[in-house]
């Protein structure tokens, strides 16, 4: 309990203040990098995301996608808006980099669950909401077990699991994960037809039943994970026996 109400805030803030001035020049560079390949769409954009108990803040990250549109004026698909340099920052998990100022403010840790759209909040089930009484992290427990590859039910659970087992031992578990995912570039890919939690809990209220990942698509196009196979069925955030 010491470790979840001081120690890791503590450690939180000497760590995050640390690597940013250890990582400034790497920061500088990528930034103007970022700035000509974005094409004046800028190298950062802010996210207004849930934190601890659902206040509401602004996180930062590398902006890797242009702005481009088509003929209606409509943003393109984020795969072909994502450039070459974006690709690069996206694979090495540089674009999580500069939330380690929210680190710092203290909206943020370096471990938890991740931030996800405010428009999500209706939908989430009591035992989904757990993931807003603690601090959003820029890793987390769902991310090294499949980030964009596991369905929402299994990334909450593991949410949840993270919560009610938060600790040190379990923050450095998370954090040898991390960098082994990274240096092998592990579930780090665009993953543009996934179907945003608020119409998939639409769909599953009013009586859709996802029984494998194939079921949820967008624009006739098969989401792109793994372990669907034993990945169980879920009805409206709850196991279906």
């Amino acid at each position: 309990m010491m470790y979840k109400h001081f120690f890791k805030r503590f450690f939180d803030f000497w760590i995050s203040l640390i690597a940013l001035i250890c990582i400034s020049p790497i920061l500088l560079v990528v930034t103007i990098w970022l700035h000509f390949a974005n094409k004046g769409a800028g190298a950062f954009f802010f996210q207004q995301r849930p934190g601890r108990n659902g206040k509401i803040i602004k996180v930062i990250k590398y902006k890797t996608m242009t702005d481009e549109r088509d003929a209606d004026g409509n943003l393109l698909p984020d795969a072909q808006r994502l450039t070459k340099v974006g690709r690069i920052v996206r694979s090495t998990s540089i674009d999580e980099l500069p939330q380690l100022i929210n680190v710092l403010k203290g909206d943020m840790a370096l471990i938890g669950p991740r931030p996800l759209l405010v428009k999500y909040l209706p939908y989430y089930s009591e035992r989904e909401q757990l993931r807003h009484t603690v601090r959003p992290g820029i890793t987390g427990w769902a991310q090294v077990h499949g980030r964009n590859h596991v369905l929402w039910e299994e990334r909450f659970e593991y949410d949840a699991y993270y919560v009610e087992h938060l600790s040190l031992m379990m923050d450095l578990r998370i954090i040898f994960m991390t960098i082994k995912n990274v240096l092998q570039r592990k579930d780090i890919e665009v993953a543009p037809n996934l179907m945003d939690f608020d119409e998939y809990r639409r769909q599953q209220q009013a009586g859709r039943v996802f029984l494998k990942v194939e079921d949820a698509i967008i624009d006739n196009q098969p989401i792109k994970v793994v372990r669907e196979d034993v990945f169980p069925i879920f009805l409206g955030g709850h196991k279906s026996t």
